[in-house]
């Protein structure tokens, strides 16, 4: 499958270099290709520069929003959720038009600091901004419980542990399991939640998700869902 991958943070490269690594044709989206390469200092968590990450995976190649949202059969949101409605409107409604859009972005707020807050909540989510700003699209959230590399190896955390699905569109959420699945997802863990209004409810958790980290000391963890 053609993967449009939109965002070079740690997210985005996981995701993008686990996808080519199962078969997959992806493509990294970034606003200036130039400017991405020519960084040299890590960003704010400690993550090596985008080219360094870059000649180490020559077989993801970068391309400006527009045009990897062309190359997209399937196009892949990982930009932080502060700069995903300005970062999907780069790549351009034409290019999202009918496609899945899998959304696993937060909608975070580091203005305070730390902890972050949540810049949506409650009553709306990034994905349902996501899904009316481009309405032709085909948005699916997912992934954004979990840290990156639990993301693309979900066998960090030993024993059964749930990845949640939400999305408007039946045949977009089947898609979007089936590479679950190849990351290794197992079928009776994904949980659909119903339509992408239960984006709200997957958002809200992370605040949730932060106490955890700081309480466990790893990213290494999941929630797990256990049915009486």
């Amino acid at each position: 499958m053609r993967i449009a991958v939109i965002g070079t943070g740690m997210v985005g490269r996981a995701l993008a270099a686990r996808l080519a690594e199962l078969g997959h044709d992806v493509v990294i989206g970034t606003r200036g290709v130039e400017e991405t390469l020519a960084r040299s200092d890590s960003d704010a968590m400690g993550n090596p520069p985008y080219s360094q990450w870059q000649h180490e995976h020559t077989n993801v190649r970068p391309e400006p929003f527009a045009e990897a949202g062309a190359h997209g059969e399937l196009v892949l949101n990982a930009t932080a959720g502060g700069a995903s409605l300005q970062a999907l409107a780069a790549v351009g409604a034409a290019n999202l038009a009918g496609k899945v859009v899998v959304d696993v972005a937060n909608p975070l707020d580091f203005s305070r600091g730390m902890p972050p807050r949540l810049s949506v909540a409650n009553d709306d989510s990034l994905g349902e901004q996501i899904q009316r700003a481009f309405p032709d699209a085909r948005v699916v959230k997912t992934l954004n419980t979990v840290n990156a590399n639990v993301m693309v190896d979900p066998s960090r955390v030993p024993g059964a542990h749930a990845i949640f699905v939400a999305g408007d569109d039946g045949a977009a959420k089947e898609t979007v399991k089936g590479l679950l699945m190849q990351l290794g997802w197992r079928e009776g863990t994904i949980v659909d939640l119903g339509g992408i209004r239960a984006a709200r409810g997957t958002e809200m958790f992370l605040p949730l998700w932060v106490a955890l980290l700081g309480a466990l000391g790893t990213a290494d963890f999941n929630i797990a869902v256990v049915k009486a």
